[in-house]
């Protein structure tokens, strides 16, 4: 996995306070530990959606962090 080092632009931390989320799981229903589902929150903004598996998990992530690039330019 590769991780931001921030030496493209020194002035830029490499881990951005704009780009940090929350993820908070719902509690696992009495027999289905497969459930993966809770909902994703941007810490800046108070942005929040759902999801219901870890591909939507992801996706949404993805999403958020392109509206938020979008928004910041």
């Amino acid at each position: 996995m590769k991780r931001e080092t921030g030496e493209a632009n020194p002035e830029e931390p490499a881990l951005p306070a704009w780009r940090a989320f929350v993820v908070q799981f719902t509690r696992v229903a009495e027999g289905r530990p497969e459930t993966f589902s809770g909902r994703v929150e941007h810490l800046s903004s108070g942005r929040r959606a759902h999801f219901e598996s870890p591909t939507e998990l992801v996706a949404t992530l993805k999403r958020l962090l392109d509206e938020l690039s979008k928004a910041a330019r």
